[in-house]
């Protein structure tokens, strides 16, 4: 690899911005990891994440230490010297659903400033599609190119996702700048194994795919792959709630039709919804998207609206269970939105949690990693407890809103001697039932019981 070219800007320091910025420098790329937050900058700094992902830390900490890692906050030192320049940056959804792209917009207009022609500009932000058309006028006298390189990766699992890739997307309308691009995963790809070995990841033997696509495509692409998978999570908990009307488990409903090769089984888990930052703001902004293009997606609007619902659903059923849930005291265990991450946006444990505090309920939470985040989001009145065994302490039911491994192997028989009744609800269908029942214990689930 021409060292000329061995130099890259990462704006945006969030999840995106972080794992690809970690991965590239210990590539064998000199890395500007640019950013408006001093405490992410900090962090960064000092060799490590603001947020829990397992092996992010030990190449954030390589990367600083051999100077391969700039953290900055100034686009005249981060982006002059650059070949690719990465836009990771946010795009949160509006109130009305649509997404807020002046982020996008701002780091492409600081950037133009700076930028040296030949440069790729690459962008990583999920965007609505049509989206890249108005952004490559900023660089229309610039002699610079721009692609849609959407990401893929999983939160808890960002670095294996990235490095073992089941596809890699670059659209655009310069194709010797798409496969310049491509050309940078393949060179990453060759390395990818030392990458996860200094992280702690066990690598796998994965042939990803490497597509190449016009800019439009490769915007709509993202979305589309999030939209479907929630559409599969809310297709499942619809079947959920019929299977609570009658003695079918949805777990066996959905491990039968799942063995279908031509549906998969991956995404239909019927439970407590989805949240985190990509699928609830893509689902909505795929919406807005297409009305703004005159076309309707009423099958998405069903499945924001289910998803919306499962939280209250859950809540009512073990209401009926309990007999009411005023003054009772209630243990949730699960905070983030996923395990594996410290990532509380839009969780559904946190609003199952105010959800209970609000019809009355004595609230203590705890999750292993994501306490200090979601105690902003959480009513001031619940309590946050810094074990599972504190927060269950003399509760009259158990939820299971995130399934950390922790939390799906509880000691049933410990756990019931320490509670003061005897309900556990399962909100994500994870926990072995006979175990639970064994322990003399009362199990509800999401469409099983």
């Amino acid at each position: 690899m021409d060292n000329k070219n061995n130099i890259a800007t990462v704006i945006g320091t969030g999840y995106v911005g972080v794992t690809t910025s970690a991965i590239l420098a210990n590539a064998g790329y000199k890395v500007y990891a640019l950013d408006i937050s001093e405490d992410r900058l900090q962090a960064l700094r000092e060799g490590r994440s603001f947020f829990y992902e397992e092996g992010m830390n030990p190449l954030i900490k390589r990367a600083v230490d051999e100077k391969n890692l700039i953290p900055t906050s100034s686009y005249s030192d981060g982006v002059p010297e650059s070949s690719f320049v990465f836009s990771c940056v946010g795009t949160p959804d509006n109130p009305d659903g649509s997404s807020n792209l002046k982020y996008i917009f701002n780091a492409a207009q600081e950037t133009a400033k700076y930028i040296k022609p030949g440069t790729v500009y690459i962008q990583k932000s999920t965007v609505p599609v049509g989206t890249g058309r108005q952004v490559v006028e900023t660089f229309k006298d610039k002699d610079v190119s721009y692609v849609s390189n959407p990401e893929f990766l999983r939160e808890g699992t960002a670095l294996f996702d990235t490095l073992f890739f089941d596809r890699i997307v670059v659209g655009g309308n310069d194709k010797k700048a798409v496969e310049k691009v491509l050309d940078l995963y393949r060179e990453v790809e060759k390395v990818r194994e030392n990458i996860a070995k200094l992280a702690g990841i066990k690598a796998k033997d994965i042939k990803g795919s490497y597509i190449a696509t016009n800019l439009d495509s490769a915007e709509l692409i993202k979305v589309t792959a999030n939209a479907f998978l929630a559409l599969k999570i809310s297709f499942a908990n619809s079947i959920a709630k019929l299977a609570d009307k009658t003695e079918a488990d949805v777990v066996e409903v959905m491990d039968a039709v799942g063995a279908d090769a031509r549906i998969g089984r991956a995404f239909l888990n019927a439970g407590r919804g989805y949240g985190g930052g990509c699928f609830p703001k893509d689902v909505s902004g795929l919406i807005s998207s297409s009305l703004s293009h005159s076309v309707d997606m009423p099958i998405m609007v069903a499945a924001s609206q289910i998803n919306d619902e499962m939280a209250s659903y859950i809540a009512d059923k073990a209401e009926q269970t309990l007999g009411g849930l005023n003054g009772k005291k209630i243990a949730v265990l699960g905070l983030a939105f996923k395990a594996g991450t410290s990532d509380s946006r839009k969780s559904p444990g946190i609003k199952l949690a105010n959800i209970l505090h609000e019809s009355g309920a004595e609230v203590s939470a705890h999750d292993p990693e994501a306490n200090a985040e979601a105690k902003e989001m959480l009513s001031s009145q619940i309590t946050l407890k810094d074990s599972a065994e504190e927060a269950c302490k003399n509760a009259e039911a158990v939820f299971i809103t995130t399934d950390w491994p922790q939390f799906k192997n509880l000691g049933f028989k410990a756990l019931s001697e320490q509670m003061a009744g005897k309900l556990i609800v399962d909100c994500m269908n994870c926990l072995d039932i006979s175990a639970v029942k064994d322990a003399g214990l009362v199990y509800i689930g999401v469409g099983r019981d």
